[in-house]
């Protein structure tokens, strides 16, 4: 038995989910795009793969909203300047790279926000994503609009012009080595795909925005216990603590405690998903 449907007779958005839950797993654009004006943005895509070596050619696309028929700030710069950087995501970027999908407003820095860093590219305008693994500099060949509607897709076909691979990933032969490049791919809802281990969930940050990881101190952006993960945890939350809640956290706090044990104190908090705790107690110390 199957349960078959025809698409013209399910609405739009439970089509999506239905092939967006089918067609799985899907490689991760995490694409970095600027402006005219120079403003840079970075979002991901799992509508991405890779369509040749000869030319070397991506094609990813950054659909019209389902909900509301807008397009991301990703179509609008492309069509601005024709350039863009294809960031692979690995599993210690994931929470970081969720974050940066915040409908932040225009002229927002997704860099900035999600807390990663601007790297200078070599032969095109956008930043690479320093954190990534693997960066492709690429020139955008076409933008093809595949409908006006919500849900639509925009296939922005990219020629890869350079690629940046971190030494570290490469194996005797100069290929990559996939255990230690350790991939993650989208599924359906808020499953994602750890080639390593299976699968996790990570919640979709559709209609929430995250204060970001630049609201905290440079203390914690720069910490050598928290995690970028632990980063992306933290900015993804939708209201900072307030003044109760760090003062309650002040407690934990004596003039002997260092840096380094508060935020060890803080990734035990994440850990046990207590993450508004977590936050108020890098707060109180600072």
């Amino acid at each position: 038995m199957y349960h078959s449907v025809l698409s013209q007779d399910l609405p739009t958005p439970k089509l999506h989910q239905l092939l967006m839950s089918a067609v799985v797993p899907r490689p991760i654009c995490f694409a970095s795009t600027i402006d005219a004006d120079g403003n840079p943005n970075l979002s991901p895509f799992s509508f991405f793969n890779i369509f040749g070596a000869n030319p070397p050619l991506l094609i990813f696309s950054p659909a019209r909203r389902g909900r509301d028929n807008t397009v991301k700030h990703t179509y609008e710069n492309v069509k601005e300047v024709a350039e863009v950087v294809i960031n692979m995501v690995n599993y210690a970027m994931v929470e970081q790279t969720s974050l940066s999908s915040s409908d932040y407003p225009k002229g927002v820095n997704e860099f900035t926000k999600a807390g990663f860093t601007m790297l200078p590219s070599d032969l095109v305008a956008p930043f690479r994503v320093a954190e990534a693994p693997v960066q492709m500099e690429c020139k955008v060949l076409q933008v093809i609009e595949t409908g006006p509607n919500g849900g639509a897709g925009n296939l922005v076909l990219c020629e890869v012009l350079k690629t940046h691979i971190k030494e570290e990933l490469l194996n005797e032969k100069g290929l990559i080595d996939p255990f230690k490049l350790d991939p993650v791919s989208r599924l359906g809802g808020d499953w994602y795909g750890r080639a390593k281990e299976g699968l996790f969930e990570l919640p979709k940050p559709i209609s929430s925005i995250g204060i970001g990881v630049d609201f905290f101190p440079q203390t914690v952006l720069h910490s050598e216990v928290l995690t970028g993960n632990d980063l992306g945890k933290l900015g993804s939350l939708e209201t900072p603590p307030n003044s109760s809640e760090i003062d309650l956290q002040k407690e934990k706090i004596t003039p002997e405690t260092s840096i380094s044990e508060v935020h060890q104190l803080a990734k035990k908090l994440i850990e046990n998903h207590q993450v508004a705790q977590a936050a108020a107690l890098l707060l109180a110390y600072h």
